[in-house]
């Protein structure tokens, strides 16, 4: 499906994308105010929103609020347009659950672009969830049970919170490699990477302290989530 909705109170820009989106094979729709964007979207089957934050009435911001409300566009990946320079707005998009941000005015073979790689990691999402994860995960003295929920440390229960929990799934199926935080931002939290974010380490510093920060493996003690400055973080391989 390659239906794209948008959302924009700006008629010119809304025919002049959908013109270019059109020629690059895509069905374009256009409404020009966040309430009817909402009816059309519950009317309607579409690939991927493209979000004006400035409209009259229900402004950009509610409006992703109330699709991601909703049981069925909730996963439905949404592109927002933000004022040039309006670092506010892109990150209050992102936070509310944004895929992307471009500002305007852009280029359309970006917009393109960016529309391209948003489905792409779209149908990754969806094969990937498709294909059941293992149930359990051992390594060292840590034991990661998915069909449970539960994680234990040398047989005791460890209480995790959901985001705590698939960061640790993460970092245990990569043991010994090195994952990025922008990986881990985009895996763990489901948004796009922004450096000045550091809520992904606030993450891996409270799992360290609920975990232990060190490891005996072979004897001796290693540190079990090991900070890899400027890139990111390495779990404890079984061998060190």
């Amino acid at each position: 499906m390659n239906r794209v909705l948008i959302i924009d109170d700006d008629l010119e820009l809304c025919e002049l994308v959908a013109e270019f989106l059109s020629s690059e094979g895509f069905v374009c729709e256009s409404v020009h105010d966040g309430e009817s964007g909402l009816t059309k979207l519950a009317n309607g089957s579409f690939a991927l929103v493209v979000l004006d934050v400035m409209l009259p009435g229900l402004n950009g911001f509610e409006a992703l609020r109330r699709i991601r409300r909703s049981e069925q566009s909730a996963g439905l990946p949404v592109l927002m347009l933000t004022a040039r320079g309006e670092d506010v707005d892109r990150i209050i998009g992102l936070e509310l659950g944004a895929d992307d941000y471009l500002p305007k005015p852009f280029n359309p073979r970006e917009l393109v672009a960016r529309i391209r790689a948003i489905l792409r990691r779209a149908q990754t999402e969806k094969l990937e969830a498709t294909a059941p994860p293992p149930e359990k995960i051992v390594l060292n003295d840590i034991e990661l049970d998915r069909g449970a929920y539960n994680v234990y440390r040398s047989g005791e229960p460890v209480d995790l919170t959901i985001v705590e929990f698939e960061l640790l799934a993460l970092l245990l199926r990569s043991a010994g490699r090195v994952i990025t935080r922008e990986e881990l931002v985009k895996s763990v939290l489901g948004r796009q990477f922004n450096p000045l974010d550091r809520s992904i380490d606030m993450h891996v510093s409270n799992l360290r302290k609920k975990l232990g920060h060190k490891v005996s493996i072979a004897g001796r003690s290693v540190e079990r989530i090991r900070n890899v400055r400027g890139v990111g973080y390495l779990y404890a391989a079984a061998g060190g």
